[in-house]
């Protein structure tokens, strides 16, 4: 772990989850890099920006790059980066499932990959990945987006093996709905119905996302790894 402030990479920083948690633990005293395809018009307080498109490998490798080269190290990944398309899979077009494996599931790998080979030479890290309580539900009408994230919690697993020996720890959390632009062309009745399905009925709540992810980064959570964790009692 750094002799400072913890390092800490969030992907997708640019809105929603991503957003809340680079204001998190920029408010916390991390020294947050924010990931997102696009220049941020509005950016957080404490975060640098990084343009980044996770499904690029090479635009990938230039990220991790330019984090050795300016801070030194990383200790926490928050492997937050996904799209969604939410239609019944008769009407998904193969661009459409194919830009959501890519970002979803090769940029989930790529994020990983290169954040453990920064973080093995400091036998220390963190990496939270992003899954969705739409896999338990296995969640009609979104089943691109439900098999990439599937695929993502099968790499958390492997991954969470194959890097412990670096003192590497792998984790997932599976967020509720929560009032973000990824549920905005969801239907009220739907996200309502979605909502009943829970043990807990209620949106979720980026507090909620950032409790998860706070357990998983903690340095006493060393024993900790391979895990998800789905919020709503899922």
């Amino acid at each position: 772990m750094s002799d400072g402030n913890p390092i800490t990479l969030v992907t997708g920083a640019s809105r929603g989850i991503g957003r809340a948690l680079a204001e998190h633990y920029a408010g916390k005293g991390h020294l947050v890099i924010g990931c997102s395809r696009s220049e941020v018009d509005d950016p957080v307080d404490g975060c640098e920006y990084r343009i980044c498109d996770v499904s690029d490998e090479t635009a990938v490798r230039g990220l991790f790059s330019g984090i050795r080269a300016d801070f030194g190290g990383l200790d926490n990944l928050i492997n937050n980066a996904g799209i969604a398309a939410m239609n019944h899979s008769l009407l998904t077009p193969a661009s459409s499932v194919r830009k959501i494996l890519e970002t979803n599931v090769l940029g989930g790998f790529l994020a990983t990959r290169e954040a453990a080979k920064l973080m093995r030479p400091n036998k220390y890290g963190r990496i939270v990945n992003f899954s969705t309580v739409a896999v338990p539900l296995k969640l009609e009408g979104e089943a691109a987006y439900v098999a990439s994230k599937a695929a993502l919690e099968s790499l958390t697993y492997v991954l969470a093996r194959e890097y412990s020996a670096f003192n590497i720890t792998v984790n997932a959390v599976g967020p509720t709905p929560i009032q973000t632009d990824l549920i905005k062309g969801v239907g009220e009745k739907k996200i309502a119905a979605l909502v009943k399905r829970q043990p807990i009925p209620r949106l979720g709540e980026f507090s909620d996302v950032a409790n998860v992810t706070d357990f998983f980064i903690d340095p006493a959570s060393s024993f900790i790894t391979g895990q998800v964790i789905y919020l709503g009692g899922l």
